[in-house]
């Protein structure tokens, strides 16, 4: 699969995300929702923002593994985040920094969005992550 990351002129910048990826490929593969939970459902970084969204790629990275796939063949990323206010990006930033090169996650990012939301599915999970890849 061949995935091209541009940010054509005109487009906002600076941004920790590519604004656009063109891909060729024909196997989609739909992460689920990933949250900062261990296999076992146990909590990781109670109210801590960095500590979960560090999990949730974690868990997104296991997920696209089990695929076949690496964040390398990811073309979209979707943040949704509880409570979302402008002072959390730092947080947010930081559980990214955190983990990007263990989980093989390219800087700047592929496309991504963040979605503010009132709550998740419990009351304790601050964000939630999920990714799009496309593979021959």
């Amino acid at each position: 699969m061949t995935v091209h990351f541009l940010t054509p002129d005109g487009m906002m910048q600076p941004t920790p995300y590519h604004h656009v990826a063109v891909a060729t490929g024909t196997r989609h593969v739909h992460v689920s929702g990933q949250v900062a939970r261990l296999a076992d459902g146990t909590p990781v970084a109670t109210g801590d923002l960095a500590g979960q969204v560090a999990q949730a790629l974690r868990n997104t990275a296991r997920g696209l593994a089990g695929a076949g796939a690496t964040f390398n063949d990811v073309v979209r990323l979707t943040f949704y985040v509880t409570r979302w206010a402008p002072e959390k990006i730092s947080d947010l930033m930081t559980g990214i920094d955190a983990v990007a090169g263990q989980v093989g996650l390219p800087m700047p990012m592929p496309p991504a969005s963040l979605i503010g939301v009132e709550h998740l599915f419990e009351p304790d999970v601050l964000v939630e992550i999920e990714a799009t890849a496309i593979l021959d």
